[in-house]
């Protein structure tokens, strides 16, 4: 008589779900630079999203302290980025970036939530 083992299902390890934001290349060597001359002591940098300007939605960012509770934190080449819980919602698939021009630098976000940005670049509306 031929016999089947049963069929047995392992159980999988339970999927991470993806990063809130992705960060740059470019954005991880600015954070930690920036880290390595704060004159207090700094865990990362702190994104937020504040309601300002003339599209009603503006990011920030600041540097981080300390892990405040149900902050999502994302790292990558050391940098460490605290994401605020109520800016989530607007940063859901976002990549941080750090560009330099000859007029500007700064953090910028390609954010694929955004339906529209002012003129100036400084605000952004979901």
């Amino acid at each position: 008589m031929n016999q089947t083992a049963p069929e047995t299902t392992a159980s999988k390890p339970a999927r991470k779900p993806p990063a809130a934001i992705r960060i740059s290349d470019a954005a991880a060597k600015r954070i930690n630079d920036v880290i390595a001359k704060a004159t207090k002591p700094v865990l990362g940098v702190r994104v937020s999203v504040a309601a300002k300007g003339c599209s009603g939605q503006k990011y920030v960012v600041e540097y981080a302290e300390d892990l405040r509770k149900f902050e999502d934190v994302v790292e990558h080449n050391g940098a460490k980025v605290f994401i605020d819980p109520k800016a989530v919602m607007y940063l859901l698939g976002s990549l941080m970036d750090y560009r330099e021009s000859k007029m500007e630098s700064g953090f910028v976000f390609e954010n694929p939530n955004e339906k529209g940005r002012c003129g100036c670049g400084e605000s952004f509306s979901v």
